[in-house]
């Protein structure tokens, strides 16, 4: 190792160390206890523009039927576990009304499970990564 190389970070994270760190470009998620690293998605407008129209049409649907809670967009953190600790984001999330109101807003993430999760596929996902985030 040289100088220049930054020092490798643990395998197994909680939460609030993984909040902790840096926003240094790389995209971090915790699975199953394991911390897992990817450099930041190339942006892509057919992504974004994915995101956005479900994000519309969930919204539209959530004060249509004048249910409680919030959604989401845009890699939302979610804990789905604490053991072992899974902390992911979600490309379109519906966080439940209970959900909401139990988080701080001076949280970066909710610490439960949304009730809806969507997952826009880019073109650099890998599908096990994939299946395996949809599974939790």
């Amino acid at each position: 190792m040289s100088i220049a190389d930054p020092p490798s970070l643990p395998r197994t994270m909680t939460a609030e160390e993984l909040m902790a760190l840096p926003d240094d470009g790389i995209e971090r998620e915790i699975i199953r206890g394991d911390l897992r690293e990817t450099p930041t998605t190339v942006r892509n407008i057919t992504h974004s523009g994915v995101e956005a129209n479900i994000v519309y049409f969930l919204k539209a649907w959530l004060i249509d039927a004048g249910a409680g809670g919030k959604v989401h967009g845009g890699e939302a953190g979610f804990r789905l576990q604490r053991t072992p600790e899974s902390l992911v984001g979600i490309d379109v999330a519906l966080a439940p009304g209970d959900l909401v109101e139990s988080t701080s807003p001076k949280s970066t993430y909710h610490d439960g499970a949304p009730t809806l999760a969507v997952v826009v596929r880019s073109p650099s996902d890998v599908h096990e990564k994939v299946v395996e985030k949809v599974d939790l």
